[in-house]
């Protein structure tokens, strides 16, 4: 039986044009217990992003239509999307294109080919300083970081069941299966507590269900 991850809930969102590539990474990282969306090119991921907000992005650099540099400026001028963490992969390793990939808003830089457990472990270790911010409310630090949702916002006895859940770092698979209701059921409700908070993500979503102690 493999191990349990520190990071089950956590969702994915995986974009390159290499149908063989998807189709591999998104295995391994299943695999690992990670939901993932996928999607072939910039504008396709858009798409996907309007419907479910992930807590991180993977993305190819070189793409037909919306190559990745022009994905992530407008992922980065979006208020609701720019939090997003974002791992670029590229068959370009000079030191310069690294260079210019990290000052265009990826906070990694792979290069291609690479080993799918170096990908994993990219992923887990950028999740993990996310989850610091988390680590901060529940030790009690003198200063963490407070998110700013308006104080009249009003979720459903459903939902705070769900955020609470979230909270304690279950997937939405694992909601799903605990409230004996369907994973896009499940999916449906993050989208609206998302919406109807302003939040960014889950990891968000996690925090503040901490800090207002649902």
């Amino acid at each position: 039986m493999k191990d349990k991850k520190s990071n089950p809930s956590a969702t994915l969102l995986l974009i390159d044009d290499d149908p063989n590539l998807i189709l591999l990474v998104k295995d391994y990282l299943e695999f690992n217990d990670y939901e993932v969306l996928t999607a072939t090119q910039g504008r396709e991921a858009l798409l996907v992003l309007e419907q479910q907000i992930p807590d991180l992005i993977i993305c190819d650099v070189m793409m037909p239509e919306m190559d990745g540099y022009t994905f992530v400026q407008e992922i980065r001028q979006n208020p609701s999307l720019d939090q997003i963490p974002i791992i670029f992969l590229s068959a370009k390793g000079q030191t310069k294109d690294k260079i210019k990939g990290l000052t265009n808003g990826a906070d990694v830089y792979m290069v291609k080919p690479f080993e799918p457990e170096e990908l994993v472990a990219q992923v887990q270790s950028t999740l993990n300083s996310l989850n610091r911010l988390i680590g901060c409310v529940q030790t009690g630090s003198d200063n963490p970081v407070r998110l700013h949702v308006p104080k009249s916002v009003s979720l459903t006895p459903t939902e705070k069941k769900v955020v609470t859940l979230v909270s304690q770092g279950l997937s939405n698979r694992e909601i799903a299966i605990d409230l004996g209701v369907s994973q896009r059921t499940v999916e449906s409700h993050v989208s609206n507590m998302l919406n109807k908070t302003g939040l960014h993500n889950r990891t968000e979503l996690s925090r503040w269900a901490m800090q207002t102690q649902f």
